[in-house]
Parts: C-alpha cells; structure tokens; sequence
C-alpha cells in the first residue's frame, strides 16, 4: 500500500529544482568560455591574415627597417659604364648577350680599320659577351689544340658539382698513353692528380692529359664528347663539333673564332684556372713507380711573359689549323678575349693577338656592376620563415662602354615589397635595371640568397607576440 508524504515530496522537487538551476549555471558558464576562446582565435587569425604578425612596417624593428628599401631609386654610376655604339655594341643582360653572340656571327665587326693576319679572329669583352671586332668569325675551321678549351671547361663544371675534386688520383690509361703530338710522355697505369692534369693541358697542352681526364669523367672518351657538343648547344656555338677532346686531326672537328670566345668567356670565370694559365715554368715526375724521371712543363703561351695583365688561355697547332690562339688578358675591371686561327707563324698569332688586345683596352672601358652574389638589399617575405631575406646579384654584372661615356650611366634597383612564401634559393625577385642616357640598356636577375619556407601558425603567432612586446 502506498503511503502519500507531502512532505517528503516537496523536498524531492525542492532538491530537483536545485540541481536544474546549478546545471543551467554551469552551461552559461561553459557557453561563455566557448564564445572567448573562439573570438580570440578569430582575433588571431585575422591578425595573421592581415599581416600584423608578418610585416606591418611599423612592426619591423628600427634596425631592419633602415636596410629595406622598397622605393626604386635612380642612382648616378659614377664607374658604371655601358657601351652605347650605334653598330650594336650596346651590352646588355646574360641572356640578350648571348642572343648578340648569335647574331653576331652572321657578319664581320670592323670599325677600326684593322688589318689582322689569321684566317679568322674575334675580340670579345669577356664581362658582357659583346664583339667589337670580328673577321670571318663565323667561319668553321680546325682549332687545333684549343678544343682543350671545351676539355677544361667540363672538368671544372664537374669540380663545381662535387662530382670530382683537384686531389682526385687519375689512372692512365692505355688509350691515354698512345696519345701524340703535345704530351706528357706519361705510361700506362701510372697515377697523377686531376690538377697535375689540369696544368698538363694547360702549360704544355698535353694530349694525353686530355684523354685520362675525360675517361675519368665520364667513363669513356665518346661519352665525354657527346657532352662538349651538348655543353657548346648550351652556349650557343653555333658553329661548332667536337669528335675528340685535344685537337688532334680528324675528319668534321670544326669550331669557330666566335664560338672560341664564348667558351673561352666561361672558362675563365673559374678562378683556379688562372694559375695554371700564367704560370711559366714547372715540373713532374712522370712513369711509373721505380722509373719515374723528371718532366718539364714550359707555357707555350708566350702571351703570359710578353703581354701586360695576360693570364690565358690556350695555344694550338697542326698543318691543317695553323697557328691559332686564344689569348686573354684582364687591365683593373676588363678581360678581353682575343681569338686568331690560322696564322702563319707562332710569332704572327700572338702579335695579331696582342694587337687586337691593344685595341679594346684602348678604346672601351668596363666595371663591375655587382659580383655574383653580392648583397642588394633585404626583401620581406609574406608569412616566411625566415621574415627577410637578401637579394643578390644573380651573376657577375659587367657593362661595357666607349672611352669617356662612364658618367651617363644610371641603374636602378627594382622589387616588390613583399615576396609570398615559399621562395626557393636562387629564385628571381628582382631586378637591377641600367640605363644609359635615360635609355635602358639592361635588365640583371636579384635572386633570393636563401630559401624562405611558410611559416607555421606557432612561429607565426610567436611572431606577433614578440612584436608587439617590441
């Protein structure tokens, strides 16, 4: 039988009625909390989105502030100089100097009056890639030993890449021993460093040398051909194919003056060959071990001891070439390269070179913009890790101009403020802009010294926090 308490009854929806108040205030409660959290992180993220936590200027710190310029200032060039000749001598970027060099090979460039006694020869201002003097330096001729050119040019991109090194021990081989003509007289199985190599093309054009190089290289002779006519495409050698690495007779082994300049222009920028090309005298033991005997290197380029500031490159001779020579020389901020094929005489092809050199330093002058890498300014990366990094000269930036024209050269630096993240190392956010007499003569790549990944959302927020503590 049940038993009605009012009593107790109303204590139970006394108590029921508690407990639903206390829980409604524990859901206000949380509700309230929930509405905090996300309006902050809505605050956050629009802090983010907007860029307060990446690069509001006024949140850049005084010290970076006064380096990042994003205003493009013309700025007068005192050294700065450019070519401004009406007959196409105007230098301009890597890439429209390499354009000229191919455009240049149709016709001679003459505008001096020069008489020069080779078959063929070519003057280029080794900075810019441009020609101020050509005779028939389009025309396909035997180099001769200047092939070796191509040869050392591939052996020091392969050092560059870490696929070799100048202390590397080189076996030569029997095929390298049979080697004749201009040799080391070195025997089969006997060791020598790439660099023993190296100055043995480069002093005394060693046809020997040349072929353990390549073997070593790329395997085999045939392989390593295929990449100097794939390397001399890239160049734009338009007149040129290699069948062997020295120079040595053979049927469709042909080069041009023109082409001998642009390889040699590459050559040369890799500094350690400069002291293998001016060294005059040095020696060897070569033979195997037991038997070794003293060998003697002599330059047979008489350019080094004769002319003012030579420092290259390479001699070559056979019946069919002639006497041919590409001969460099550097006087303060300009390398010309002076190219003769076929002379008649070894004495003939260094005076015709010395000759065509005499020219160019007397009637151009050059300077260095920028060396390659060198700094020009910070740029703000856009939600990058790291926030700024520099701009840099893509490559070396030489202009070339006529005696007396170095004052009417400006340039200009040109970028955006901001770069998106990611940028990759080397990737393009710039531009160095010259002008001559108001006339734009050029454009030259800024790339990014570094890469800059996307910043995450905590570096991004720590961001912020430490700028506005700031």
């Amino acid at each position: 039988m049940n038993i009605f308490n009012r009593n107790s009854n109303k204590r139970r929806v006394g108590s029921g009625i508690n407990r639903l108040r206390k829980r409604a205030i524990v859901a206000k409660t949380v509700h309230k909390v929930a509405i905090i959290r996300v309006m902050s992180i809505c605050m956050v993220a629009v802090l983010v989105v907007g860029g307060g936590a990446i690069g509001i200027s006024a949140m850049i710190p005084p010290s970076v502030s006064k380096t990042v310029d994003t205003n493009t200032e013309m700025m007068p060039v005192d050294n700065f100089v450019s070519s401004g000749d009406e007959n196409g001598e105007n230098a301009a970027s890597a890439s429209s100097a390499k354009a000229n060099q191919k455009s240049d090979t149709a016709g001679d460039i003459n505008n001096s009056g020069l008489l020069v006694d080779a078959k063929a020869a070519v003057l280029m201002d080794a900075g810019s890639g441009t020609v101020l003097f050509s005779k028939n330096g389009a025309d396909r001729l035997p180099p001769a030993s200047v092939t070796k050119v191509m040869t050392m040019l591939l052996a020091m991109e392969a050092i560059d890449r870490g696929q070799i090194k100048l202390s590397d021990k080189v076996t030569i081989s029997e095929r390298a021993a049979s080697m004749g003509g201009s040799q080391m007289y070195m025997e089969p199985g006997e060791q020598h460093t790439l660099e023993q190599l190296m100055e043995g093309i480069s002093m005394v054009s060693a046809n020997d040398a040349c072929v353990a190089v390549a073997e070593y290289i790329s395997g085999s002779v045939e392989i390593f051909v295929e990449n100097m006519n794939a390397k001399a495409k890239e160049l734009g050698m338009e007149n040129t194919n290699f069948v062997n690495t020295n120079g040595l007779p053979v049927a469709e082994h042909y080069t041009s003056a023109h082409d001998i300049a642009i390889m040699s222009c590459e050559l040369i920028k890799h500094k350690k060959t400069h002291d293998w090309f001016t060294k005059w005298q040095d020696t060897m033991m070569v033979g195997l071990p037991g038997k070794q005997t003293e060998f003697g290197l002599t330059n047979t380029n008489r350019l080094v001891k004769q002319y003012s500031g030579a420092n290259g490159i390479k001699t070559g001779f056979t019946q069919e070439a002639g006497y041919c020579l590409s001969g460099s020389a550097t006087r303060e901020d300009m390398t010309l390269i002076a190219v003769v094929l076929g002379c008649s005489s070894s004495k003939i092809r260094f005076a015709e070179a010395a000759k065509l050199l005499d020219y160019g330093f007397a009637t151009y002058d050059t300077v260095k913009l920028a060396e390659k890498g060198e700094p020009h300014g910070l740029i703000e990366i856009e939600k990058g890790e790291p926030n700024y990094i520099n701009a840099v000269a893509g490559e070396e930036i030489s202009i070339l101009v006529k005696k007396g024209e170095k004052d009417s050269v400006t340039f200009q630096v040109d970028q955006e403020s901001k770069v998106k993240a990611p940028v990759k190392k080397g990737d393009k956010i710039g531009e160095i802009v010259v002008y001559q007499n108001e006339k734009e003569l050029g454009r030259y790549p800024l790339v990014a010294e570094e890469s800059s990944e996307k910043a995450s959302f905590v570096q991004l927020y720590k961001r912020l926090i430490k700028n506005m503590v700031e």
